[in-house]
């Protein structure tokens, strides 16, 4: 009589951890750590200027474009790149030389790396 109602038990409770636990194919979403982490790489073309940037910064580019699948996740990233460019205290170069990243590694942004770009126009 004890082994039915475990069995009951363990299915209920199983199926209440089905319930409340979130989906598996649910990600979290784009932070600005991780654009910044991502693009930690870039950081010396756009202090010293150059060439061409490191690869590991165009890459860094790419993986953030492929990753922000989504209309918040490039707001975010939009939003993220805006307070860095913000923080440049005016250095109209460091600036410049970010806004040249995209194209210097064949890569097209839905927006421009500016001061002044309205991030909740991005679709």
């Amino acid at each position: 009589m004890a082994a039915p109602k475990l069995a009951t038990l363990a299915l209920a409770v199983l199926l209440a951890a089905t319930v409340v636990a979130p989906p598996a194919a649910v990600r979290a979403a784009m932070s600005c750590s991780t654009v910044y982490s991502t693009l930690m790489p870039c950081l010396p073309f756009v202090q010293m200027g150059g060439a061409m940037p490191p690869q590991p910064c165009c890459g860094g580019i790419r993986s953030l474009l492929q990753q922000a699948n989504n209309t918040p996740d490039r707001r975010t990233i939009c939003g993220c790149l805006k307070n860095v460019a913000n923080g440049a205290n005016g250095s109209g170069t460091y600036i410049s030389r970010a806004a040249a990243l995209p194209s210097k590694c064949g890569v097209a942004l839905p927006y421009k790396i500016s001061t002044n770009v309205n991030c909740n126009t991005i679709n």
